[in-house]
């Protein structure tokens, strides 16, 4: 298990992560009771299928999933992949802190393909 998981988010939850401390990420996560996150291998096929049409700036944070602790929990999604979810101590959905970001880099989309330094087009 990789001591990184990635958060593809908006520029608006990255600018209120910044200046709040944490996030509970978006109506989604707010949902779902937890926030969605991603291993490396999963960000482009979560880009390509979710994000293509966004209209929005978006941001790839590397997140340190020691930081997380046992809030963050690994769950098959689509029957083969594991996704990491973090949802809080006890499954309790506390927002995200700032703390447990390492890097968070804009993502450029060019030509139908999105990337960043982390996120190289193949």
């Amino acid at each position: 298990m990789s001591d990184l998981v990635y958060r593809i988010s908006t520029a608006k939850e990255w600018k209120e992560l910044q200046s709040n401390g944490s996030i509970f990420g978006g109506d989604l996560d707010k949902s779902s009771g937890f926030i969605h996150l991603s291993k490396l291998d999963l960000v482009r096929p979560t880009l390509d299928k979710f994000f293509l049409n966004s209209k929005e700036e978006l941001y790839l944070l590397q997140i340190d999933a020691k930081k997380l602790g046992n809030g963050l929990v690994y769950e098959i999604v689509d029957g083969s992949n594991s996704f990491p979810h973090f949802y809080g101590p006890s499954r309790s959905f506390v927002p995200l802190p700032l703390d447990a970001v390492t890097k968070a880099e804009k993502l450029t989309l060019s030509d139908g393909r999105f990337s960043c330094r982390t996120v190289v087009t193949n």
